[in-house]
């Protein structure tokens, strides 16, 4: 939902500046289409805060000669890394290129990583196509909020 007007102090609206913090993940055998898919969008990813998981984010930063935050490889933290970002509203929008057809030592965290990008409502293209749709939004191009999640009917339910 877009809120028109006056921004809003609403501690429910989440606001995605024009500069929005990106999460780069991608599976060992989706790692040349992420590069890939990063080069042809070089002008619009340079727009933006770049994060990523370590290899993939040492070879985006490398193909697109762009700064990017690299935090631990996928199996030894970085999703889950990214997650608590994710929960912490300090990651925008995410492109996590994910192998469907590969069983993952750390399956567990790439679900709760995908858990976590629905629950909070955010972008999230997790192949080629989803991500030129999101990458060439108006959206992506400036100051948007939306609703957040109401969870707090979960917090009072008894267990």
């Amino acid at each position: 939902m877009k809120h028109q007007g006056p921004l809003s102090m609403n501690p429910n609206i989440r606001r995605l500046e024009k500069r929005k913090r990106i999460a780069l993940i991608a599976h060992d055998n989706k790692k040349k289409d992420l590069i890939e898919w990063a080069v042809h969008n070089k002008i619009a990813l340079s727009k933006h805060s770049l994060v990523a998981t370590g290899t993939t984010g040492r070879l985006v930063e490398e193909a697109l000669d762009q700064p990017v935050t690299k935090l631990l490889s996928g199996p030894l933290g970085g999703d889950q890394q990214i997650g608590a970002m994710i929960a912490t509203g300090d990651i925008d929008v995410v492109f996590f290129f994910f192998d469907p057809m590969e069983a993952q030592p750390h399956d567990s965290d790439v679900k709760a990583l995908l858990r976590l990008a629905v629950a909070w409502n955010l972008p999230m293209a997790c192949d080629r196509t989803t991500a030129d749709f999101l990458m060439t939004s108006n959206l992506m191009k400036d100051v948007y909020e939306y609703e957040l999640p109401n969870y707090t009917h979960y917090l009072n339910r008894k267990v």
